[in-house]
């Protein structure tokens, strides 16, 4: 499935979308903590990334499976829940207000959402 014009311009109108939410909550409600979770979602792809280049691209039998692959999802996951978590953790202190919890949550949620699905549509496909 060859991903063209529309898709691209869908992912961009989402991605927009998680960033307004994200900048609202921690502009309405004058707390700029909020702004920690794009990090985490801008963040949370990489380890993926660096350890599927890490491992072994020589090897055509995967039934083994590679700790340094298990260890990128480890990582991506920790960093995906830490972005749900953060802004809890932070309306519970008392940090930020419950609504700029909740449209931090929503916003990230989007943003990694685009993320991973812009590569999905566009990852190359190998061929053998």
């Amino acid at each position: 499935m060859a991903a063209g014009l529309k898709t691209i311009i869908a992912l961009s109108f989402v991605l927009a979308i998680g960033f307004l939410l994200v900048i609202l909550s921690s502009a309405l409600f004058h707390s700029y903590l909020t702004l920690l979770v794009v990090a985490t979602y801008v963040i949370a792809p990489l380890p993926n990334w660096i350890c599927a280049r890490c491992a072994n691209p020589d090897d055509f039998m995967e039934s083994a499976g590679s700790a340094v692959i298990d260890f990128g999802r480890f990582a991506t996951g920790f960093l995906v829940v830490m972005g749900i978590a953060l802004p809890v953790l932070l309306a519970h202190c008392g940090l930020i207000a419950v609504p700029a919890m909740a449209m931090s949550i929503v916003g990230g949620l989007l943003i990694y959402g685009t993320v991973v699905s812009f590569g999905m549509f566009f990852q190359e496909e190998q061929d053998f």
